[in-house]
């Protein structure tokens, strides 16, 4: 689990720096699917990263306002603000960690769609890259320098 955190964070820095490359009026530009633009996919891979999370350490839900945060270094930024936190439960994970109860499910339950979530608007991200002729960031998970912890 922590192996596949490390994984997601990697590749949406990848797409961070991808989007560097990119004029801002294609990764404002509203599209088919997904959140509908590549910088609002981006703004909500971070907040439902950090919602989920926190609701797991038993604070309350929060969510951002994409209007709060309209640009590329703003979602980026809030990213940066927000991985200590998460960063902070996945490493003090453990096999009781997965066991605990959040509403009508584990925590692991919890923990495996985060990632999920996030790998799935990447594959978003992915195409729509491609529909606008650039090729999209890699996200394979070998050769990322990344080793599953027992």
């Amino acid at each position: 689990m922590k192996m596949l955190f490390e994984y997601n964070w990697q590749v949406r820095e990848d797409w961070f720096n991808w989007c560097e490359q990119v004029d801002e009026e294609e990764l404002t530009t509203i599209r088919e699917g997904g959140l509908g633009s590549i910088l609002r996919t981006l703004f909500h891979i971070v907040d439902i990263e950090q919602a989920w999370m926190r609701g797991l350490q038993g604070v309350p839900e929060f969510h951002y306002s994409y209007d709060d945060y309209p640009s590329l270094a703003a979602i980026k930024a809030l990213s940066d603000q927000c991985r200590p936190d998460v960063q902070r439960m996945v490493q003090h994970w453990s096999h009781d960690t997965d066991q605990k109860m959040f509403f009508n499910f584990t925590y692991a339950e919890v923990v495996r769609h985060v990632i999920a979530h996030e790998i799935h608007h990447i594959g978003q991200l992915s195409v729509w890259s491609r529909e606008i002729g650039r090729k999209p960031v890699n996200a394979n998970l070998i050769l990322r320098g990344l080793t599953l912890s027992l």
